[in-house]
């Protein structure tokens, strides 16, 4: 099989390079090592910025995100016993976020995908890559099979071969692991609040967040190799109670799990014929919410590339990819940084430390300047012109 661009793995960067190529007229194939009911299921992020929001609408993905996703304008960070609202349109000349979670934008997606585009290939394991040939050997129903490119795009994460498939001594990789991770929970109970709250304690970091107006999400910072069999649900509401300051709403937790917190950048994003894109080049912890939507502004600037190249012949956009990618990504990796630094609590962290922290949180509270730039970066930059 031969395609213009083979696309290997179908989160949403791979999906929505893959509906912003079709849109103007480049073929594409793309292939997914886990089947579909995997891939529609994974729980990942839920906040969106506003440059994702208008991509997903530009690749004619937005209908159901402008029907069911809930609109906010500002989070809440509580601090030493008391709340302050940053609001986000005051701050950034009207930008907000929209919640709608990455599941959901998923399966748009590949309905979108399955209906008019081109080749989407669950349990398709992508074995072997030729990035100066643009090859892709990869296994499906059975039998070793082969895709030829003029480029292959890596959407397959941090685990995926894309990303091994640049040699050693032709990659940087830059990377930090964060001494605590997240004890992330579901649960059918309605919002905490109407928007999201970032708790900082002494008990360590809290976060209540949402799916929709039935669903929370709900996170609390915890060692690093906690099982989560040792939470039970009663001691995870009780925890929530006390580090968000407000009691939640209890309802059935449909689902439980630890992440570990990094962070993790490989430059360049681009080797002979084969782009990095979203997890394969990048990882940031969730403090700040930039996950999902570093990924969809790489695929925004690749597909805007590629456009161009097709349509001049200059590979100019193409050539630049990395460079113009990696100025955003840094910008998010130091956001995402200094938002987890300022709201965890270390492992024997100093009573100095912890002043420190919320000196700045007042400084955030009290200050426009200080919020402005929380809000600005919490909202999202603007893409690369």
């Amino acid at each position: 099989m031969h395609t213009t661009v083979g696309i290997i793995g179908a989160g949403p960067a791979g999906l929505l390079l893959a509906r912003l190529l079709h849109n103007a007229g480049i073929d594409s194939v793309v292939m997914e090592r886990r089947d579909r009911g995997y891939v529609e299921q994974r729980q990942r992020a839920g906040i969106l910025e506003q440059a994702t929001v208008d991509a997903l609408r530009a690749a004619g993905a937005g209908a159901r995100m402008d029907r069911d996703g809930i609109p906010h304008h500002g989070i809440e960070l509580r601090f030493g016993g008391r709340a302050h609202r940053v609001d986000f349109p005051s701050l950034t000349g009207g930008r907000g976020v929209m919640v709608y979670a990455q599941t959901e934008v998923v399966k748009d997606l590949i309905a979108l995908q399955l209906a008019d585009g081109g080749p989407l290939l669950f349990e398709a394991e992508a074995t072997g890559l030729d990035v100066d040939g643009a090859v892709v050997r990869y296994r499906h129903e059975g039998r070793e099979q082969t895709l030829t490119c003029e480029y292959v795009v890596g959407c397959d994460g941090f685990h995926g071969i894309a990303r091994g498939a640049v040699p050693e001594g032709a990659r940087t990789t830059y990377e930090r692991t964060y001494p605590y991770s997240w004890l992330g929970i579901l649960a059918e109970a309605p919002p905490v609040h109407d928007e999201l709250i970032y708790a900082h304690s002494e008990r360590g970091f809290a976060l209540a967040s949402m799916r929709s107006p039935s669903v929370s999400r709900l996170y609390l910072q915890v060692p690093n190799g906690t099982d989560p069999a040792d939470w039970p649900d009663e001691r995870i509401w009780d925890e929530l109670d006390v580090r968000l300051g407000r009691r939640p709403e209890r309802g059935p937790v449909t689902a439980k799990a630890v992440l570990p917190m990094r962070s993790h950048v490989t430059e360049p994003m681009r080797h002979g014929r084969l782009f990095l894109a979203g997890d394969a080049a990048h990882i940031v912890p969730p403090t700040g919410a930039k996950g999902l939507n570093l990924a969809a502004a790489d695929v925004a600037v690749l597909a805007r590339a590629l456009i161009r190249w097709r349509e001049t012949g200059s590979a100019e956009l193409l050539d630049a990819y990395s460079d113009t990618c990696l100025r955003r990504v840094w910008q998010a990796v130091h956001f995402s940084y200094s938002m987890t630094a300022l709201l965890h609590t270390e492992p024997g962290q100093s009573a100095f430390a912890t002043r420190l922290q919320l000196s700045q949180l007042e400084r955030i509270a009290t200050s426009p300047h200080a919020a402005a730039e929380l809000a600005e970066n919490y909202t999202g930059l603007p893409l690369p012109d």
